[in-house]
């Protein structure tokens, strides 16, 4: 039997993906493996039995990665499981970035109680709401991961014009954009050529306030910008002064922060990007079914702290070994399965920064003496028999 601790209320869907082979429960002691959606677990003290975390959504803030590292503790997300969700509220954004109908909405409430008077009223002041279409308009797309692609395409389907950027564009994001995409290879083709900008790439140092007043400085007179990836992509006050200077037309956001609100030309929006049923059910069913692998069979699929690493099973035994990234490690562990005459019959080995992780398929074994010989060599972190 395996033990799942729950942090947050996860969907049902995805608990269903576990079989009986699993408790589950936010009362669960000793876990093996742990989800989580927004909880913070930094200050939670984990069982030393804790082989993996999975976060039901993409961004990991929550989690204390470093320290999961340390000790041997494997951190998922699951990318893309909310990316459509997200890209449905993109695309509304682009549409109330353009046609004011928040603010048109807002103003029509005032015309309650005038009676017949409404309709006139109405004609009379709707210019005030007046903004462009989105279609034959140049959009840029910062980072073309899951929901980047999503939204690159559908603004194509819109009729916009495409500027995508990713200096670290994968494989797959490459064949799944649409071919009518605008491939940039400088960030600053986007600013200078596009009427509205949408960021969709991880908040890191590197990232951190990608949108402030030097870049934006090299933008289009009203430009529109969106950002529905992390509040801190965009240095606030900058936009806020550029909203004043009309350089920016409209910010819409779905981080708000108090210096942002009732700010005109800010749209902030309550963190609405991945709150759908859908979209909940997806990362908790991906979140589940990244666990059950690791957790049995020693594979690992979108981790954020160690390298993915999945390997079909050839022996009657999987050692799995968690280390970190430094010479001569592989020649100790080897050398402990060739010193008890067990043959390796397939062997895996991935690194990601200072960690890395490595899989054997062997035959029989006396798992604990393995276990116990492995663990000794200098830099292994945590070893598992499987």
């Amino acid at each position: 039997m395996y033990k799942i601790k729950t942090y947050n209320k996860i969907s049902k869907i995805g608990l269903d993906v576990f079989d009986d082979k699993y408790t589950i429960g936010e009362e669960v002691e000793n876990a093996d493996g742990a989800i989580v959606r927004s909880a913070a677990l930094h200050d939670v003290e984990f069982p030393d039995s804790l082989k993996a975390i999975a976060r039901a959504g993409a961004g990991t803030n929550n989690i204390p990665i470093d320290r999961c590292s340390e000790n041997g503790i494997v951190v998922f997300n699951t990318p893309g499981a909310n990316a459509n969700a997200v890209k449905e509220l993109v695309l509304a954004g682009l549409l109330i970035s353009s046609r004011r109908v928040i603010s048109a909405i807002e103003w029509a409430k005032t015309l309650k109680g005038k009676g017949d008077e409404v309709g006139k009223l109405v004609e009379k002041g709707k210019s005030a709401f007046a903004g462009p279409e989105i279609k034959g308009k140049k959009l840029g797309v910062i980072g073309l991961g899951a929901i980047g692609v999503l939204v690159a395409n559908a603004a194509n389907h819109l009729g916009m014009t495409v500027y995508g950027y990713d200096p670290y564009l994968s494989v797959n994001s490459a064949w799944n954009l649409t071919h009518n995409a605008v491939h940039i290879y400088d960030i600053k083709e986007i600013f200078e050529n596009c009427d509205y900008i949408t960021v969709h790439v991880p908040l890191l140092d590197s990232t951190k306030n990608l949108i402030n007043a030097e870049t934006i400085a090299k933008m289009k007179d009203g430009v529109r910008i969106l950002n529905f990836a992390r509040g801190g992509l965009v240095n606030s006050a900058d936009v806020k002064k550029a909203l004043e200077e009309g350089k920016v037309a409209a910010y819409v956001t779905d981080f708000p922060s108090d210096d942002l609100l009732d700010i005109d030309g800010v749209i902030a929006i309550p963190h609405l990007g991945a709150s759908t049923p859908e979209s909940e059910d997806n990362c908790a069913a991906m979140a589940a079914s990244e666990l059950i692998d690791y957790i049995e069979n020693g594979n690992i699929t979108n981790s954020v702290n160690l390298p993915d690493i999945s390997m079909p099973r050839s022996g009657k035994n999987r050692i799995c070994v968690i280390h970190k990234n430094i010479p001569n490690i592989l020649n100790g562990v080897t050398g402990i399965v060739a010193q008890n005459n067990v043959n390796i019959e397939n062997m895996l080995n991935k690194s990601k920064g200072d960690f890395a992780y490595t899989i054997l398929d062997v035959g029989d074994i006396d798992k604990q003496d393995i276990t116990e010989k492995v663990s000794a060599v200098e830099g292994v972190i945590r070893v598992r028999v499987v």
